[in-house]
């Protein structure tokens, strides 16, 4: 064992604690059974944590030189601990290995982007004689809870942005996938100040202390609905600023020109890579009616034929469902389906194996009222609804109390982008899904969220303004 992978199991990042010697089992979802734990921090614990980010923030924020060549290494000490990160990633998640080593990659190139951003001052030009100028502060310490599904990647999403702004940062993985997310709390720790950011694990309460702690000024959040109703409630009390990045149930909608062949593979790999557990997948597809059959038999072919397994062998190109609650309700809301009138032209169920694995899924005749298409499944299940009009597939499309992505497919990109003008979502995408620029917001609308990350609005979503106003003519004043 490495120093590096020995280091998940003694700590995570400066400053954490070992008050208790509670820890709770972590489980590959490959097998289904327990392979390592993790600590199981009381919420008690939460208010040194944060006392010492407090005390780290005051010398962190007043170095932006630092800062930048900080997050430069950190950048560097993160790819040269891949080869311990992806493995340990793929043996809690579930992802195939090169998605893992992909997903690692990424966390590398978030923490290099903002390392390079920096907040701009800016002049007030409003015709009276006072200067004015807006400059920019740093918020505090900022609690970071990630989701189970990237959790390394949205670790980085969460903490560059915040670090480089010139807070500190308290992060919390989720309970089924902490173990990466503390390995690399430990590589990080390696490169930057004492404190500066903390990894803290465990069960609930300690994610609903974490985001209630009246030390805490920002509290950016990524999971489910619920959850992040939740979050912003226990935020409330102190006033802190909440970025929630929650769920989405994005739409392809195919238009009838549209090459089923020549999209069908970048169509199926938008809805399942992941194993279909990605926030901006595509959880429906809208087909017109005389296309509808071909685009059903396409899918259906590569979800027959994809190799299925668990993440570590190198032939697999999707694994497992990444845990148990999630697996029990893939599986509810296909039965349910169904149970309802629709037919799976593949999949349907649980293989026969060990492990949290299901089937990959697509179905036909869905009801349009079913909780597959209503609601996120979240997993490797797509439903193929066949539409008469491109009125009838934009109204639908834009039918969910979701709003976060979407994309139209058509062999002619001009006539796509007038359809895509219609949906009401943060991001659209014409003849692919679910690509994302560094550079860009990514955002929701309706259910999907509340804030903006990545780019420069995540950066500023970090900061605060600072207003300075100045006479004309005040002495040492260049005239």
């Amino acid at each position: 064992m490495s120093p590096q992978r020995a280091d998940h199991r003694r700590g995570a990042g400066a400053g954490t604690t070992a008050r208790r010697a509670a820890r709770f089992p972590v489980v590959d979802p490959a097998t289904g059974e327990p392979f390592d734990e993790a600590p199981d921090q009381h919420p008690d614990e939460v208010d040194a944590v944060v006392a010492r980010a407090h005390r780290a923030w005051r010398g962190w924020r007043a170095d932006a030189p630092a800062r930048t060549a900080a997050l430069h290494a950190a950048a560097d000490a993160v790819e040269a601990a891949g080869g311990d990160l992806a493995p340990l990633l793929t043996r809690e998640q579930g992802k195939p290995l090169a998605e893992a080593y992909g997903e690692v990659a990424r966390t590398a190139a978030r923490l290099r982007y903002f390392a390079e951003l920096a907040p701009e001052t800016r002049p007030i030009t409003d015709g009276r004689p006072v200067r004015g100028e807006v400059r920019w502060r740093s918020l505090g310490p900022v609690a970071a809870i990630v989701p189970w599904n990237f959790p390394v990647q949205l670790a980085a999403a969460k903490c560059a942005p915040a670090l480089a702004a010139g807070n500190t940062v308290v992060l919390k993985p989720s309970p089924f996938t902490p173990l990466a997310t503390r390995l690399l709390g430990t590589v990080l720790a390696s490169v930057l100040p004492p404190d500066v950011l903390t990894v803290v694990t465990g069960r609930e309460p300690l994610g609903a202390r974490l985001a209630s702690h009246p030390g805490i000024r920002h509290v950016t959040f990524t999971g489910s609905v619920p959850a992040g109703r939740a979050v912003a409630g226990a935020a409330a009390d102190s006033l802190a600023r909440v970025t929630l990045e929650l769920g989405g149930n994005d739409a392809a909608i195919l238009l009838d020109d549209v090459e089923v062949e020549r999209v069908a593979d970048r169509l199926f790999w938008a809805a399942f890579r992941n194993c279909g557990q990605v926030c901006m997948a595509v959880k429906r597809v809208y087909a017109p009616a005389r296309l509808h059959a071909e685009v059903v038999e396409a899918l259906a072919e590569r979800a027959r034929t994809v190799a299925v397994g668990p993440g570590l062998d190198p032939g697999t190109r999707l694994g497992p469902v990444s845990n148990g609650p999630q697996l029990a309700r893939v599986e509810q809301v296909v039965r349910r389906a169904l149970a309802d009138g629709a037919r799976a032209a593949a999949g349907g169920g649980r293989p026969d194996r060990p492990g949290h694995f299901f089937a990959p899924t697509v179905l036909t005749r869905v009801p349009p009222e079913s909780a597959v298409v209503t609601e996120e499944q979240f997993g490797p299940v797509l439903p193929v609804v066949a539409y008469g009009s491109v009125e009838e597939a934009v109204a639908a499309a834009n039918g969910t109390r979701y709003g976060l992505g979407g994309s139209v497919w058509s062999a002619d990109p001009d006539r796509a982008e007038a359809v895509v003008d219609r949906l009401d979502c943060g991001t659209a995408w014409i003849n692919h899904h679910a690509e994302l620029s560094l550079a860009q917001p990514f955002a929701g609308t309706g259910d999907s969220g509340v804030g903006v990350a990545g780019g420069p609005w995540g950066l500023y979503g970090n900061l605060r303004p600072f207003v300075v106003h100045r006479p004309p003519g005040e002495p040492g004043e260049a005239t």
